[in-house]
C-alpha cells in the first residue's frame, strides 16, 4: 500500500514538515510515533501493515505525523518555558495546519470530527490535543502514554505548561460544553503490565479516575503481564481495538 507523501513550510514550526496520508475515505486517524519518531515510523514498525484492510476498505484514513519532540519537551539544552512554547507551536501547527489540510484533502465539513492515535509520549500527544479540541475529534486512542510532563521539566510551571499537561487541567475543568464533548466521543486507554510499563500504568489510573469525576466514560484496557513496551504489542493492540472499533466484517 503506497501511501501520499505531502510537505510544506510551517508557519507554526518555521520548518519544511513531512506526513503520510495512507487511504482516501474512511474515519481520518491522525497518529502519532513513539518519542523522538517520524512520520514513517508507523510504517516501519508495522503499525501501518497492521491497519491495512481497514484503509484498503475505507473504514478509517491514517495520517502519519512527525512528534518534534526533540524540540519542545525533550530538548534538555533550552529551558523549560521555551520548551513549552515550542510545544504549544507544536499543537498549533496540528490544529491549525495539519487538520485543514486533510479537511481540504478530503472535502470535509467543519462539523466533521477525525480521530487520533499515538504511542508512548505519542500517546500524550494524542490525549492533550483530544482534551483542548473536542470540537474537532471524537475518538482518542493511547496506547502505553505517558501522561506526566514533570519527568522533563520538573516542576516548573506557567500557563503554557499547564494547558499543555491534561493531568492539570482536567481537575479544574468544569466547563459542561467541554465535559459533553468528551462524554459523546470514544476515550481508549491501553497499557501493558509487562517491562517498562509501570509508570504508564499509574498515569492510566489516575486518568481514569479523574475522568470518572467528571462522569466522563473511558476505555482503559490493561493487557498481560507479558505484554511490554514495545512495538509487538503495540501493533497487537492496535489491531484489537481497531476490530472493535471498525469491523471489517459490517456492511
Amino acid at each position: 500500500m503506497k501511501p501520499k507523501e505531502y510537505h510544506w513550510q510551517s508557519k507554526f514550526l518555521d520548518q519544511d514538515i513531512k506526513l503520510r496520508v495512507y487511504g482516501d475515505s474512511g474515519k481520518p486517524i491522525l497518529a502519532f510515533p513513539t518519542e523522538k519518531g517520524h512520520y514513517y515510523d508507523l510504517e516501519n514498525f508495522g503499525i501501518v501493515g497492521v491497519a491495512e484492510d481497514y484503509i484498503k476498505t475505507g473504514k478509517i484514513q491514517l495520517i502519519t505525523l512527525d512528534s518534534r519532540d526533540d524540540e519542545n519537551w525533550l530538548n534538555g539544552d533550552i529551558e523549560p518555558q521555551e520548551r513549552a512554547v515550542n510545544y504549544d507551536n507544536y499543537v498549533r501547527y496540528i490544529v491549525h495546519e495539519v487538520v485543514p489540510f486533510i479537511r481540504e484533502l478530503r472535502g470535509m465539513k467543519e462539523t466533521e470530527k477525525m480521530g487520533l492515535f499515538g504511542i508512548s509520549l505519542g500517546g500524550y500527544h494524542a490525549l492533550n490535543i483530544f482534551f483542548r479540541f473536542p470540537d474537532i475529534f471524537n475518538l482518542v486512542i493511547s496506547l502505553s502514554g505517558k501522561l506526566h510532563l514533570e519527568q522533563y521539566i520538573g516542576n516548573y510551571m506557567d500557563d503554557t505548561v499547564y494547558y499543555n499537561s491534561p493531568m492539570h487541567y482536567l481537575k479544574n475543568l468544569e466547563e459542561e460544553t467541554y465535559l459533553e464533548k468528551f462524554r459523546q466521543a470514544q476515550i481508549i486507554v491501553c497499557v501493558g503490565h509487562g517491562q517498562w510499563e509501570e509508570e504508564m500504568i499509574e498515569d492510566a489510573m489516575e486518568l481514569q479516575m479523574l475522568l470518572r469525576k467528571k462522569h466522563v466514560r473511558s476505555w482503559l484496557d490493561f493487557w498481560g503481564y507479558d505484554v511490554d513496551h514495545d512495538w509487538k504489542w503495540w501493533c497487537n493492540e492496535w489491531e484489537y481495538f481497531l476490530d472493535q472499533l471498525f469491523p471489517l466484517n459490517e456492511e
